[in-house]
């Protein structure tokens, strides 16, 4: 990608999640990273952090996705600046767990303002670059949890991963004759250090002995590499796909 790199945008990218992994990847793999989060300061580091990593400068952007004035003038900031947006991985995501009999309204509101319609707006402005350029590929984090029968992940963040999942396949549908792949990657747990402060040890023993496959939790950069391939030219001939990443527990339903 040498003399005119792609640009690939990514949200809540700033954390110790998915998102920093994917960034981070991307950013090796030559494209010309944005960083957005909702975190200022954070942003600010990890950029940082990044672009000495790196070698060459990374732009980082604060951004709320639930603020939708915001989105549109960050996504439309980015494709003016750098001429081009080619690549959008919408990683933004919330959840509060609440049993359904007792979640409150804004429990429910607030995961679908983050994780679905701040996908869908993310989205939406994206495509208008895409569009104009004649292609570009937007990679969807959603979850395992958007088919899973569990009480694990809590119904309003089901229901809105599940619903990332139909936007997915819909916006890929009408976007192909345009030349804009839309896939989805579905995880299953993935390691972080904020989970070690909400779940106990016993949580992550009896998911390793009862649900994966392969022995071990999920890792940030697991995530990561799927969405390199859905970001290349490799995956050229593939659009409204999901493709889980799970360590097989999915498989087992």
């Amino acid at each position: 990608m040498a003399g005119n790199p792609r640009v690939a945008l990514v949200t809540a990218a700033a954390g110790a999640g998915i998102g920093a992994a994917v960034a981070r990847r991307l950013a090796h793999d030559g494209f010309d990273v944005v960083v957005t989060d909702a975190h200022q300061r954070r942003c600010r580091e990890f950029t940082a952090a990044l672009a000495e990593e790196v070698g060459r400068e990374v732009a980082g952007y604060h951004l709320d996705v639930t603020d939708h004035d915001q989105v549109r003038s960050v996504i439309s900031e980015v494709a003016a600046t750098k001429n081009r947006l080619d690549v959008l991985v919408n990683n933004a995501g919330w959840s509060r767990i609440e049993p359904v009999a007792e979640m409150s309204l804004e429990t429910w509101q607030r995961c679908l303002d983050v994780d679905l319609t701040g996908t869908f707006v993310c989205m939406r402005y994206a495509l208008e670059a895409m569009i104009a350029r004649g292609g570009g590929s937007i990679i969807n984090i959603s979850s395992i949890a958007a088919w899973e029968m569990s009480a694990e992940h809590g119904a309003a963040y089901s229901a809105a991963k599940a619903g990332v999942l139909a936007l997915t396949r819909v916006a890929a549908a009408e976007n192909g004759v345009h030349g804009v792949r839309v896939n989805a990657v579905a995880p299953g747990l993935i390691y972080n250090d904020f989970l070690r402060r909400i779940y106990p040890q016993e949580f992550f023993d009896s998911y390793l002995s009862g649900k994966a496959f392969l022995g071990r939790v999920g890792q940030p950069e697991d995530v990561a590499n799927m969405v390199s391939f859905l970001a290349s030219d490799e995956a050229g001939y593939v659009t409204g796909e999901v493709f889980t990443v799970s360590g097989g527990v999915s498989a087992r339903g």
